[in-house]
């Protein structure tokens, strides 16, 4: 998918996008930290926390991972799958659904979009796999502003969860 009215090209991931991806998740987590927020991923970049690079690279080899590209500058990533991550507290859904395992843009290209842009190439994929159900997880403290963002999207909050300390929301989007 090409949005040439924002300059974005949305691309298949893969292996090779993992330094792009982590570099997205440390530029995120700083980000944060700056602003105060050192709840929702910690302080410590992905690619120092035990276990993240290999979470990246099984969302590159393993899922569906999408590539936000600006000036074929990697600037954004999103990964799909067919259902929460076994190890979450969330149940699968009772029907084929595609699920946002990841949304993270790098912090340089802030206010271009790519999140969006992303959202809507992952309702098309859903579409063209003739699943109607689109589902997301993500944080849902610092005053409710990424579940908001997700609603802005179209999705619906449907069910709360804990994961420790971590208060999360799941949200739903039918796709018709």
């Amino acid at each position: 998918m090409d949005d040439t009215t924002r300059g974005i090209r949305i691309r298949r991931g893969g292996p090779a996008d993992a330094p792009a991806v982590l570099d997205m998740l440390d530029s995120a987590v700083i980000w944060m930290n700056a602003r105060g927020n050192t709840e929702q991923w910690g302080t410590t970049p992905f690619s120092e926390k035990p276990g993240g690079v290999e979470m990246v690279d099984r969302y590159l080899t393993e899922n569906l991972p999408y590539i936000a590209e600006l000036d074929g500058t990697p600037a954004a990533a999103l990964v799909l799958d067919s259902g929460p991550h076994p190890q979450a507290p969330i149940a699968p859904a009772e029907e084929p659904e595609r699920y946002v395992r990841l949304l993270v843009s790098d912090r340089r290209f802030a206010g271009r979009h790519l999140g969006s842009a992303l959202l809507a190439h992952a309702v098309e994929e859903t579409r063209r796999a003739g699943v109607r159900l689109l589902r997301v997880d993500c944080w849902a403290g610092g005053g409710g502003e990424l579940v908001a963002f997700y609603e802005r999207h179209g999705f619906t909050s449907t069910e709360t969860f804990q994961a420790g300390a971590w208060p999360g929301q799941v949200l739903a989007q039918r796709i018709g």
